[in-house]
């Protein structure tokens, strides 16, 4: 068994987002591309944006600090620390309002 502190990893990671060069960064904390599900902790500067992509499964965005807003087409939806997004099964894009750190969960589809 091994124990992860999110609340650790998504400090670090929003600290390294002010310094990357897309102002995002990621870590897997579980799983990976051999993997059914992978779970992904990205930490997002203020204003920092993840450009539109397609769903690769099922998946959910945790709020793990700060605030981030999610679009599809013409919907929207916002989160803060401690709300779950169900990712829409349609190209989407996720802004952070603020310094973010999400837990983004996917399970891919077969």
């Amino acid at each position: 068994m091994q124990k992860i502190s999110l609340a650790a990893l998504a400090r670090q990671q929003v600290d390294r987002a002010a310094g990357a060069g897309g102002r995002h960064t990621a870590d897997t904390v579980y799983g990976g591309h051999e993997k059914v599900l992978r779970q992904t902790v990205i930490g997002m500067s203020g204003g920092a944006r993840l450009a539109e992509h397609e769903n690769p499964g099922e998946a959910t965005v945790q709020v793990l600090h700060g605030r981030v807003r999610m679009i599809a087409g013409e919907q929207s939806w916002e989160a803060r620390t401690g709300d779950l997004l169900i990712v829409p099964d349609a190209r989407h894009s996720l802004e952070a309002l603020e310094d973010s750190a999400i837990l983004l969960t996917v399970a891919k589809l077969p």
